[in-house]
């Protein structure tokens, strides 16, 4: 579960949008507020605020969102648990508040509002409740056997770990068995396997090198392995057609039927790439070195 929590001053706006009907709403927590809609609602937070002027956002801001998976199965009186629990890690339980769950998207989530004036005229001191939301969060989550933000990221870590070796395995797989020798017919084979290579073009209009889509992730190649930047990709198919680097021009590559010019990243790459295979063939012809 993920919780967020600010201070904001437009209390009514936020209310209305918490009661949204469109987003098939439903109140599952109220305390300290008698009020039937949002007009009494903020009402009645007025009245609290009145007691100290000065504090201008008067109002705290809660969105607290369980997995998907615990978003579907968690019934209503377990959605109010879990506002009930949180309010009370927060200190928050002498103070007006209400709550709504929206689940209107896939993910369902939770809207609380909470009068940051305590009766009492005291202002809640809201330094670094971003980050406090989210420890009692998941503290809560914990209690009640929900996954954590936590949970969520190691998940999210492992899929992008197992993406990442099917495209660097599909990858060596299309170079070693099919030997494109074009950009074109690399990544139409990449494609073929349900693999899609996105040319990265920078504002100068050049290429700088190329993103892999695939089962939902979306990952620059140099994020896949360093093998796979556009410089080495290039030049590993440049060995395919036995064509050497050309000094003399501007370094270009065809692409998508269009000659397309290379970043200076990537012409830097391959220039080095073709210095080292020329010192490598002087050397095994036993000239100069």
């Amino acid at each position: 579960m993920i919780g967020k929590g600010k201070s904001i001053s437009h209390t009514r706006a936020s209310i209305s949008y918490g009661w949204n009907q469109e987003k098939d709403a439903e109140i599952i927590h109220s305390q300290h507020l008698a009020g039937e809609n949002p007009r009494e609602i903020t009402e009645e937070f007025k009245i609290v605020q009145s007691q100290n002027p000065r504090t201008k956002k008067n109002t705290l801001s809660f969105v607290l969102s369980p997995s998907i998976e615990d978003g579907k199965r968690l019934s209503k009186q377990e959605l109010s648990e879990l506002v009930k629990r949180f309010i009370t890690a927060m200190g928050l339980k002498e103070r007006q508040a209400i709550a709504f769950v929206h689940r209107d998207k896939e993910h369902t989530h939770i809207h609380l509002y909470v009068n940051r004036i305590g009766f009492d005229g005291k202002a809640y001191k809201d330094n670094f409740i971003g980050k406090r939301s989210q420890q009692r969060a998941h503290e809560v989550a914990r209690e009640m056997g929900l996954t954590t933000a936590r949970d969520v990221q190691h998940q999210r870590l492992d899929k992008v770990k197992q993406v990442r070796n099917e495209v660097k395995r599909v990858h060596e797989e299309v170079l070693r068995s099919e030997r494109p020798k074009s950009l074109d017919a690399y990544i139409k084979s990449m494609g073929e396997k349900g693999i899609k290579v996105i040319p990265s073009i920078n504002r100068q209009e050049k290429l700088q090198g190329f993103r892999f889509e695939y089962k939902g992730e979306n990952l620059k190649g140099s994020a896949v392995h360093r093998s796979m930047t556009g410089g080495r990709i290039i030049a590993q198919i440049s060995d395919n057609t036995n064509k050497v680097m050309n000094k003399s021009k501007v370094p270009t590559a065809k692409l998508a039927g269009k000659t397309i010019e290379l970043s200076t990243n990537i012409a830097t790459a391959l220039a080095k790439r073709f210095a080292k295979k020329v010192i490598k063939r002087t050397i095994d012809q036993g000239i100069g070195i």
